[in-house]
């Protein structure tokens, strides 16, 4: 039996995991978070095996929670389930820890098969995700000016060309409006572009953002 933690913030996506899991055999429903901090209270606690993480929750989220998750407890299995295209975050949340990307969009079935594979101790990853891997071995000479960024970094940038402000990003992120704004310049300056408009177009030419609303 492997027992799964379910991390989203959303209580409607919570209801229909939970239903997908309840009839898969083998699977069991250990408990539910809505937030990065309650996420990290239930891996203190313990009892369950596999952790189906959204990348984007209040609190503490995304690829610093992968790397928090896998030091507190480096045997626990995390499958990401994200309604962000693989292009955006796959690549990082398998570098911090993760063992597969599912996006939202997927069928139950594929789901369900995700979750079996991971807990069995193996990696979940599309051709695509596949491919980002086998790109990243390059040398780094041949990396994508956002591929520089750090994780702080390309989240901001995330963040930066959604339309978020510098004052809604250090709320989000819990950080200074100082410190976001030091992250931006970095982000301009690594990317080698003068402004969010084109740091807008960067992502939507390398499809690092949504083309539609939640």
């Amino acid at each position: 039996m492997t027992r799964v933690l379910i991390a989203d913030d959303h209580a409607i996506v919570r209801d229909g995991l939970r239903r997908i899991l309840q009839s898969a055999p083998g699977i069991e429903v250990a408990g539910e978070a809505k937030s990065g901090d309650e996420v990290m209270a239930c891996v203190r606690a313990g009892g369950f095996e596999l952790l189906l993480l959204d990348m984007s929750m209040p609190g503490k989220n995304g690829v610093e929670l992968i790397k928090w998750v896998k030091t507190a407890r480096p045997d626990l299995a995390v499958l990401v389930l994200s309604m962000h295209q693989e292009e955006q975050y796959a690549l990082r949340a398998i570098r911090a820890g993760a063992s597969g990307y599912v996006t939202k969009e997927s069928a139950s079935a594929l789901l369900v098969a995700a979750i079996r594979k991971v807990a069995d101790g193996g990696l979940y990853i599309t051709p695509g995700v596949a491919e980002q891997l086998a790109l990243a071995l390059r040398p780094h000479a041949d990396d994508l000016p956002h591929q520089t960024l750090s994780d702080r970094e390309y989240e901001v940038f995330g963040l930066l060309v959604t339309g978020a402000t510098v004052s809604d990003i250090a709320a989000q992120l819990h950080l200074s409006g100082k410190t976001v704004s030091t992250h931006k310049a970095r982000i301009l300056e690594k990317m080698g572009m003068d402004s969010v408009a084109d740091l807008v177009r960067y992502a939507m030419a390398h499809k690092l953002i949504d083309s539609r609303d939640d």
